[in-house]
């Protein structure tokens, strides 16, 4: 993977549709492809941990980093589109709702100029205190650094 495929671009804060959704690329590697030809639909959730952790590290400042960890619930996987080896990808995230510990994150997973995504990813997350190991309510603290003031939108 090169520098720039695993950098974020655009806004990180305020990220809560697909029009202001931070981005980053992959290019699919041999490694990637299955027995049909395109890209594993595993790898597409490790596209998906793999922006929503960069955005997490992005935002946060090291005592939310050290004091609070995220664990994915749930992962619901729309595909679309195959990729094939060699082509690029653009990955979006951004932000729905909060409650409680769960904060919920869309990915949209697409080849550049495409109208509509190869994959879309929405992933409940839940907010772990690092030390206990227990759920944490997704308060200001959390919402504040993504740039969100109340409590997220679907």
């Amino acid at each position: 993977m090169t520098n720039a495929e695993t950098q974020l671009r655009g806004a990180l804060a305020g990220a809560d549709c697909f029009e202001r959704a931070p981005m980053m690329t992959r290019v699919a590697r041999a490694e990637d492809i299955d027995e049909l030809g395109h890209v594993n639909n595993a790898v597409y959730l490790v596209w998906a941990q793999d922006i929503a952790v960069a955005h997490w590290r992005a935002v946060a400042d090291e005592k939310l980093l050290k004091d609070y960890v995220w664990v994915a619930l749930r992962h619901e996987i729309d595909y679309r589109d195959q990729v094939l080896e060699g082509e690029t990808v653009e990955i979006r995230t951004w932000l729905g709702g909060a409650s409680g510990p769960r904060f919920i994150r869309h990915i949209d997973i697409r080849k550049p100029g495409a109208t509509r995504p190869s994959a879309s990813v929405v992933t409940t997350w839940c907010l772990i205190d690092a030390a206990s190991r227990k759920p944490r309510r997704v308060g200001p603290e959390i919402l504040e650094p993504f740039g969100l003031g109340g409590a997220g939108k679907q």
